[in-house]
């Protein structure tokens, strides 16, 4: 240990091999362009290429001479006058420099090798701050760390000033964030596309404990990673006609006119892998009005009408998942998604048809697109019309080649999930995909009648679904122009095809190809959320394993295990525990002004606010537990485990019942933690606007996590994941990725209650008749809200409070939207049950500590690296259908290549001595004439 308590590798003997030891320290020659890439310019660019042949060096000087410059010519500050956010603005810019440099190579080798590239197309990317990240897997945080102490500033203090790109909501935009760290550090040729939100979700503020959204203008003071592209634009063309004609070579063709046209800018943010030169891409789009400014209503004096184009189109790009209560709002959500698709679709294209000679038959060789939920797949639809109107490639090949080059996630099996459309409205505002998707169903149709004859299996898996409002099922769709479709967990990929898409499965299953279905586990990139949320756990994990190697094969931490009996392990664990407490209590002490015991049992739930959650049954054992201690004598409290419980996360902005949830936790806060009798004992607080930043702060804290949701309700769930790899043990149902959990690090690691999914329908249909006793203990509960115990003198919360209780009572109305639908009441005796367990657990420390170590060394499965990376079962190869692409590390390293000249797996410099960075050295006899 050194004396600031930090343990160096180097004292120990560990050579950490990471790249900018050797790589990147010093001025280092970037290769020439060959003779083919060059062409007639060579002479011309020469002086240029050697102004640019050099990467950017990485030690403290030269770090901090790159920071001053930024400071004053890219940010026009003085040495006199500038801000924390100024210094943070200009640290970033000598972080993209770096970033650049290997996004900039990166696909420049793409390009030569002309591999086969995966685009991840996503609504939300809720990516968190970039600058830790991105140090962290530069290898960078030593000499930035030393370079800004030496101008008297702590890195820490930087990290602060970012803000988190409001790009995503939960768990969706987050596994999309996790992809791509994880693609990027598996060198697999993968960007990501979405949409550059100016506003994003909201900025959840709490008034009288009620949610109040405010705009979260996250890029009010710029952000100094993204790569502005004016370049890149591409017209996205909305409502309008469809012409039928002859076109210039004299073939009928489909035109689609009028209408009216945004532009798509793209803004390009560089994703570093770790241990890897390898930087991908994800673009996001910006829409732009095609006619900024109109001079003829500006000279009428109609000043509004002037830039009323401008606004509209800046529409699409304001706000992540606008308020869909309205006709208005479902009909800016369907613009939404299909701008940013047709931008994507657009671009890929453009790259494939930048190779030389190019065959559309190629097409699937080389392009491999996601779809990531619900929301981009018009892409099914829009893919056709661009190959078949734009390319005039024939139907039935753009078909082949459409549905060999899609693939879908599902990640819910939620209604509202499940997007469908009126047709009316797309036909409106996408008349040429309605004729499309009608031209697809009809054949769709006529192929599933001759195989099974007319009857419900067909309407079942018609495009369309009849009814009063005639519907366009996005699902249904997806599902029948995807190469694939993967579920999220095995729990999750079962429903699919026995309850969400059975007809389809069962299609597939006569047709041979029961694997159109497959399963591929969610995970979480440890680099993240152990490495950057945690250091104190990554420093122990490096120490004992006598490696950083964890990071990228986290199946390396089994060998933890031998070390769970060790006393010097767990002083050490349960002091990185301290020191986690201790930074939440100071988060805490910040955000809510909440004084909260760090000698507590730290209980946390940290998710999207929704019924099928279950937040609501978190707060009723939170008042049982509040009237248990109440009836209770002052020398029996003084043996009751004492319990921080912290709830953070977004309400939908039109979803009623979820803000009363919401309304009801911060009523009951306010009466627990300033009752004397309790207030040492019990502390319930909601954190209000919970996003990634907040979630590196929580987790690493938390002794128990809440994954409470009703069994066949979560697809899989990612925050499970992140609690149980910094050390927290979960209460939970048999739902979703908890059961994955529980298999992978044992049934005593975690707290089991509830109902099983094949048991829901049962419980449902009996309470329906009649049968669904309430437990006293609950009833006590309600009767207390019922009493005002927690209305805090407010009429309306307490009629609100009581609608929600009334429903839960609702007996033959469970197991519907009208009743208990999420078996609350049913769950509720197994879950007191349950929590009474944790605190027993608790009491002996040393089993808790042990039981923390076994969870946390057993996650090997949940990190999105195996995701991605596992032959033959996983998303790379099943999905994707792409194979890691590494760079050379050696040009003397005469290991075994593979047919494309790629080493089979990652390797490393050979010769330390050699400062050229890792993947531009030239291996002369061993690779094609090049960049390399």
């Amino acid at each position: 240990m050194t004396t600031a308590g930090v343990w160096d590798p180097k004292q120990a003997g560990i050579d950490m091999k990471r790249k900018s030891s050797f790589s990147l320290l010093d001025n280092t020659k970037r290769p020439m362009p060959s003779e083919d890439e060059a062409g007639d310019q060579k002479e011309k660019l020469e002086k240029l290429w050697k102004l640019m042949d050099t990467y950017e060096p990485n030690d403290p000087e030269s770090i901090q001479k790159s920071f001053a410059r930024h400071l004053e010519y890219s940010l026009a500050c003085t040495r006199f006058n500038f801000t924390m956010q100024d210094a943070y603005r200009a640290a970033g810019l000598v972080l993209r420099d770096r970033l650049l440099e290997s996004l900039n190579d990166t696909n420049a080798y793409y390009r030569k090798m002309d591999v086969k590239r995966g685009y991840y197309l996503s609504a939300e990317y809720l990516i968190g701050r970039h600058m830790q990240n991105a140090i962290a897997n530069l290898d960078l945080e030593q000499p930035f760390k030393e370079a800004f102490q030496g101008l008297g500033m702590q890195l820490e203090d930087l990290f602060h000033e970012e803000a988190d790109p409001a790009l995503g909501n939960g768990g969706l935009g987050r596994l999309a964030a996790c992809f791509l760290d994880s693609m990027a550090t598996l060198s697999l040729p993968c960007w990501g596309y979405g949409i550059r939100y100016s506003y994003g979700m909201f900025k959840q503020d709490i008034q009288n404990g009620r949610q109040v959204e405010m705009p979260d203008f996250w890029i009010g003071d710029g952000c100094p990673f993204e790569i502005p592209r004016p370049d890149i634009t591409y017209p996205v063309r909305l409502y309008g006609e469809v012409v039928e004609g002859l076109d210039a070579s004299g073939s009928w063709s489909m035109s689609w006119v009028g209408g009216e046209i945004v532009q798509a800018m793209a803004y390009d943010n560089p994703i570093p892998g770790f241990d890897t030169y390898n930087t991908n891409n994800l673009r996001l789009w910006r829409a732009c009005a095609s006619k900024e400014f109109d001079l003829d209503q500006y000279s009428a004096a109609n000043f509004t009408d002037a830039v009323e184009s401008r606004r509209k189109a800046e529409d699409l790009s304001a706000v992540l998942y606008p308020n869909d209560a309205t006709y208005e709002g479902k009909e800016l959500r369907l613009r939404q998604q299909y701008f940013f698709v047709s931008a994507s679709l657009q671009d890929l294209l453009r790259e494939f048809i930048k190779r030389p000679n190019y065959k559309w038959s190629e097409l699937p060789e080389k392009v491999a697109v996601q779809m990531n939920d619900t929301h981009p797949t018009i892409a099914v639809a829009e893919m056709m019309r661009l190959l078949v109107d734009v390319m005039r490639v024939h139907w039935d090949e753009a078909w082949e080649l459409t549905t060999k080059c899609l693939n879908y996630t599902n990640h819910t099996v939620m209604p509202e999930a499940l997007e469908k459309w009126p047709v009316e409205m797309m036909t409106r505002m996408l008349p040429r995909h309605v004729q499309i998707i009608g031209e697809l169903n009809l054949r769709w149709i006529n192929a599933l009648v001759a195989k099974y004859g007319d009857g419900p299996m067909i309407h079942a898996l018609s495009i369309f679904e009849e009814g009063d409002v005639k519907k366009i099922r996005m699902g249904n769709l997806a599902i029948m122009g995807a190469n694939k479709v993967n579920g999220v967990a095995a729990i999750h990929t079962e429903i699919i095809k026995k309850e969400t898409f059975p007809e389809f499965y069962k299609y597939c299953c006569d047709s041979g190809k029961p694997d159109t279905i497959v399963n591929m586990t969610n995970g979480v990139t440890p680099r993240r959320w152990v490495h950057c949320a945690n250091p104190a756990l990554s420093a122990i994990f490096t120490k004992y394993l006598g490696s950083h190697e964890w990071l990228t094969d986290m199946t390396k931490l089994k060998d933890m295990l031998k070390f769970k009996e060790d006393p010097k392990l767990h002083a050490e664990w349960m002091d990185m525990k301290k020191t986690a407490k201790a930074n939440l209590a100071g988060f805490v002490k910040e955000k809510l002004d909440l004084d909260i015991d760090q000698d507590a049992l730290i209980d946390i739930q940290i998710k999207r606010i929704h019924e099928y959650k279950r937040q609501l049954l978190n707060v009723l054992y939170v008042i049982h537990r509040y009237q248990e201690l109440k009836k209770k004598s002052p020398a029996e409290r003084e043996k009751v485990q004492k319990r921080v419980v912290l709830i953070g996360g977004k309400a939908a902005s039109a979803y009623v019942n979820a803000k009363i949830i919401i309304k009801l936790i911060n009523n009951v806060g306010k009466v627990i933690n300033n009752d004397p009798d309790t207030g040492k004992l019990l502390k319930i607080a909601f954190v209000p606007n919970y996003c990634v930043s907040a979630a590196q702060v929580m987790i690493p804290a938390s002794d128990i996590s809440e994954h409470i949701s009703t069994a066949g309700t979560e697809a899989s769930g990612t925050s499970n994941m992140k609690f149980v790899m910094n050390g927290g043990l979960i209460i939970g149902t048999m739902d979703g990725a908890n059961i994955e959990i529980r298999e992978e690090c044992g049934e005593d690691t975690m707290f089991i209650f509830g109902c099983l999914e094949h048991e829901v329908a049962g419980i449902s249909a009996k309470a329906k008749s009649g049968h669904y006793p309430i437990d006293s203990r609950l009833q006590a509960v309600f009767q207390a809200i019922r009493n005002g115990e927690f209305s805090k003198g407010e009429p309306e919360a307490h009629g609100e409070f009581c609608s929600l209780i009334d429903k839960l009572c609702n007996t033959h109305g469970a197991g519907t939207w009208e009743g208990d639908k999420y078996l609350v009441v049913y769950d509720f005796p197994s879950y007191v049950d349950a929590q009474n367990k944790v605190d027993a657990t608790y009491a002996d420390k040393s089993k808790w500590c042990k039981l923390s170590i076994q969870a946390a060394s057993s996650m090997a499965k949940f990190s999105t690296d195996r995701t991605i990376q596992a032959p033959v079962s996983e998303f790379a190869s099943t999905l994707l259908l792409l194979w890691p692409r590494v760079w050379v590390a050696d040009a003397h390293d005469t290991r075994m290549l593979d047919q494309s000249g790629f080493y089979e797996s990652r390797v490393w410099a050979a010769d330390a001595h050699d400062a050229r960075p890792v993947g531009l050295v030239r291996a002369e006899g061993l690779r094609p004439e090049g960049l390399l």
